[in-house]
């Protein structure tokens, strides 16, 4: 809140004091009491004190969580990012569930790292948990980004927590962005790659200037009229809106999938502002960058790409889109994962290959684009010439080394982020929905997977007492009215304490709420980046990391701060030591 020049004379002191002067403006009880009128040593203005009240704030937010979480079981979602001063910052967010059952995301705070080797942020992190009495036993769950420093399995922060705590099971979290993680996974495949290169070229050379966007608008309305003389457009209210190119962007989740939705809607209108540049013999030298683009749009292996990636996007949408979500119930996750899986296969088979291909040749020749005769032999450039079979078609190109490779590394990608490890516990959990209507229940199916991945949590005498509290629990679900419509392992968890039956189901409750802390996609610790972003800009970008990390904490969880009043804060405030007495 603070700006560079506080002092009196300024006529520019910040937001802080321009605030306290705007409120004593309006209200006179506040103007009595403030600034001027203030005991000397009473205004709250010097950066220090305001530093200090923040501390006590933050303090007591911490505590607050630190309760929350008591001995229970947690895990802990971790992320880095550059601030403003270019200093990296890691975010990290507790996962648990609360005394009530209701599962909590608690971001705790942000620590500056000089260097983020995996062994270095496990030390701050180790720091960071010991000094505010955090049982490393006690985690049950990891959520990282796809950094290597983070996710490797042998030297990795996941690998070194896990040989503290081998039951601090890793997930590849931030599946929100999945789809960039997708994206950079095709990239593999070095024609995808290309595609993405002249795609980003055609979006800048249509859209670089005010002029050739004009002429986009004006080609998208000629479009629309020669498709409606013809009855190829269907109308109304709000429909065929005038739009421009999205541009694919890396760090923008969906950029990808919208900038390809967006051309392939606009193909004609693009085609004809690309052929009047290269036409325009008063454009210079951005006539060869129209004839370039125009090349490349209307190049056989281009649309097919363009074609193939919408097609895979469209399947992984559904699923990016979901776990973009503040809080996406486990189950749902595993059946989008594991029906994102079934389509991505379905399209790779001998069937999805022929329906695609049909789709392509009808937008090639909807567009006036040539197809070549794939039974033609297919020279590969450089030394893999040498290397190729004989006979080695052009179909065979396309069909191989592009389309099955690039859903290979869908595929791939998949199976790491949701590793079998992970699934298992999801998908075996999903039979204690009372909703599903306990349709593959086994109650000796769980008492393993408690046992085989949760050891420290259930002994023998536990899994035995388990066994029998689920056939109770089973009959009980089955003709109770409140836990009938319990549709997610969330929602089960906090039902069980608000009717009283965690203390009957007590290791029912114990399993569920281990299965709800793991983190399967979580938006929680980027949220906090995008605070960040707001906290610490460019104008203010000396603010000191405990400053910075408390005023993130005040800020985000807010709920908390506003538990304590005013005075409860300015008590505890003349209680740190002793200062001089009011002139």
């Amino acid at each position: 809140f603070r700006g560079h020049d506080e002092k009196e004379q300024s006529r520019n002191k910040g937001n802080f004091l321009e605030l306290v002067m705007l409120l004593a403006e309006f209200n006179p009880d506040i103007a009595e009491v403030v600034l001027g009128n203030a005991p000397y040593n009473s205004k709250y203005t010097s950066p220090d004190i305001q530093k200090e009240i923040l501390g006590i704030f933050a303090a007591k937010v911490r505590k607050q969580i630190r309760d929350e979480i008591g001995d229970s079981k947690f895990a802990i979602l971790v992320d880095e990012t550059c601030d403003a001063s270019k200093r990296e910052q890691i975010a990290v967010v507790f996962r648990f569930v609360d005394s009530n059952g209701i599962l909590q995301e608690r971001f705790f705070d942000l620590i500056h790292v000089t260097n983020t080797k995996a062994a270095t942020l496990k030390e701050n992190l180790c720091s960071m948990l010991s000094n505010h009495s955090f049982d490393i036993q006690n985690l049950r769950g990891q959520g990282y980004d796809g950094a290597s420093n983070m996710k490797g399995e042998l030297n990795g922060l996941q690998a070194l927590f896990m040989r503290e705590c081998p039951y601090a099971y890793y997930v590849h979290c931030y599946a929100h962005r999945l789809q960039l993680a997708l994206v950079d996974a095709a990239k593999d495949v070095v024609p995808v790659t290309q595609f993405f290169q002249k795609l980003n070229f055609i979006v800048t050379t249509v859209d670089s200037s005010s002029k050739r966007h004009d002429e986009l608008h004006e080609a998208q309305m000629v479009e629309m009229a020669r498709r409606l003389a013809i009855d190829d457009l269907e109308t109304g209210q709000g429909a065929n809106q005038i739009c421009a190119l999205k541009r694919p962007g890396d760090t923008r989740w969906g950029s990808h999938f919208g900038s390809i939705s967006s051309l392939m809607h606009l193909f004609n209108a693009v085609s004809s502002v690309l052929q009047n540049l290269a036409a325009d013999s008063s454009a210079g030298a951005n006539r060869a960058d129209g004839d370039t683009s125009f090349n490349y749009l209307t190049f056989f292996e281009f649309i097919f790409i363009m074609c193939m990636m919408k097609e895979i996007m469209e399947i992984t949408d559904d699923l990016n889109r979901a776990l973009q979500k503040k809080s996406q119930d486990l189950v749902n996750a595993v059946r989008l994962v594991h029906s994102t899986k079934v389509l991505l296969g379905q399209l790779r088979s001998d069937d999805g290959w022929e329906d695609f291909f049909i789709r392509v040749t009808e937008f090639c020749v909807n567009h006036g684009i040539d197809i070549p005769d794939m039974q033609e032999t297919y020279i590969m450039r450089g030394g893999r010439a040498r290397r190729q079979a004989d006979h080695f078609t052009k179909e065979l190109y396309f069909r191989v080394e592009i389309f099955r490779a690039t859903i290979d590394t869908q595929l791939q990608e998949l199976d790491y982020r949701f590793n079998e490890k992970v699934m298992d516990l999801l998908s075996t959990s999903a039979t204690l929905i009372p909703k599903n209507g306990f349709r593959s229940f086994k109650a000796s199916t769980i008492c393993e997977l408690a046992k085989k991945y949760y050891p420290a949590d259930f002994d023998q005498q536990d899994i035995s007492g388990l066994e029998q509290q689920l056939k109770h629990f089973v009959v009980d679900a089955t003709s109770s009215k409140e836990l009938k419509c319990v549709a997610t392992l969330t929602e089960l968890c906090q039902c069980l304490v608000e009717t009283k039956r965690h203390t009957i189901y007590n290791l029912i409750d114990r399993l569920v709420r281990l299965l709800v802390t793991l983190p399967v996609s979580t938006a929680s610790a980027e949220r906090a980046f995008s605070i960040l972003k707001i906290t610490k800009t460019r104008l203010r970008n000396k603010m000191e990391d405990e400053f910075l990390a408390n005023s993130l904490l005040v800020n985000i969880e807010g709920e908390l701060a506003d538990k304590w009043s005013y005075d409860d804060i300015i008590s505890e405030f003349k209680k740190q030591k002793s200062r001089r007495a009011d002139l």
